[in-house]
Formats: structure tokens, C-alpha cells, sequence
């Protein structure tokens, strides 16, 4: 099932997949990872049987639990990791910050970081050129950033001896900046 497939599938369980983030989590939790973008049969059955589901009244009723609010914080960093692989496209291992900017307000949406947080980074990530598109590295190190500094003065935070890729660091510097 590609791409219009998956809106298909969204739309028989009304809700929107290009906007709603339980689509992603349908998608995660049926096992959806051989092809970004798309579902196989395998994957359908599979997920379908793992989930215990074989009517869209089942699946339509599966929809509250979808929430990425139930996730454990483990469980959320694998279907974090997943947001951005199931969103490749082609051969490219990197996404374009444009998309990496819509992806963080859906993943997000539900408050697992700050709000400002959340916002600083989208507008640093659309006020600065030299990232146009985003690492699986850099995507993952951002949720790991936020778990560590939840603040949005990340006392402690000394460049010199972190080990965060260049975009934290440059984040930081965005931030003190703007103070």
C-alpha cells in the first residue's frame, strides 16, 4: 500500500493521515518497516493478526488507544525513530527540514516536550540554511536533548563537553541568542 493507500485507510477510519498522528502509530504498531512510505501485505496481515483486528469497526475501535500519550517513554523513542524512517523517501537517508518541522508538531502535539521547546527549535531549524535536510542522528539526538534539558534553560548545558551532534549545540546558541 503506498502512500495514497495509507490517506485510503486513514479516511475509512476518519481521520486524516497526513495530519493525524495515530495513522503513524497504526502504522508502527502493525510492524510497517520493510518500505518508508509504503505497507505490504505481510506487513497488513501481520499487523492486522498482532493487533487483534479484522473489521474496520475492530480498527475504527482501536483508534483511542493510538494516542502517543500512552507510550512509554522507551516505547515512544522506537516510534519516534520509526516517524523518521517510515518518512525517507527513495534511497535519501535524511529528510527535509520542512517535513522534519511538520513531523515534530504532529509527534508532538501531544505535550512530551515543551511547547516553547518545541516551537524555538521549528524556527531555529526554519531560520537557519545550513540545514535543509535532517539526520536520523540529529532527529533522535533532539528527543534525547529534550529528556535531558526539559527546561528551557538547560542549566548544565556546557558545549565544551557535550557530545551532542553541531545542530544541539547551534540550537543552544540559537536560544541564548534570543535571551
Amino acid at each position: 500500500i503506498p502512500l495514497d493507500g495509507i490517506c485510503t485507510l486513514g479516511e475509512k477510519l476518519g481521520i486524516d493521515a497526513l495530519d493525524d498522528i495515530r495513522i503513524l502509530v497504526l502504522l508502527w504498531k502493525m510492524g510497517c518497516s520493510e518500505k518508508p512510505g509504503q505497507m505490504n501485505h505481510n506487513e497488513w496481515m501481520q499487523g492486522c493478526s498482532r493487533l487483534q483486528v479484522d473489521s474496520w469497526k475492530q480498527m475504527k475501535d482501536l483508534l483511542p488507544t493510538l494516542e502517543t500519550g500512552f507510550l512509554e517513554q522507551v516505547e515512544f523513542k522506537e516510534f519516534y525513530k520509526f516517524c523518521f524512517s517510515f518518512n525517507l523517501q527513495g534511497t535519501h537517508r535524511t529528510l527535509d527540514k520542512d517535513l522534519v518541522v511538520g513531523l515534530l508538531r504532529m509527534v508532538f502535539k501531544e505535550s512530551r516536550i515543551s511547547e516553547v521547546r518545541l516551537d524555538t527549535f521549528c524556527e531555529f531549524l526554519e531560520k537557519n540554511e545550513s540545514y535543509q535536510r535532517i539526520t536520523l542522528d540529529q532527529w533522535t539526538s533532539f528527543l534525547d536533548f529534550c529528556l535531558e534539558y526539559p527546561e528551557q534553560s538547560m542549566a548544565g548545558f556546557d558545549e565544551s563537553t557535550s557530545a551532542w551532534p553541531v545542530l544541539i549545540d547551534e540550537y543552544v546558541e540559537f536560544i541564548e541568542e534570543k535571551k
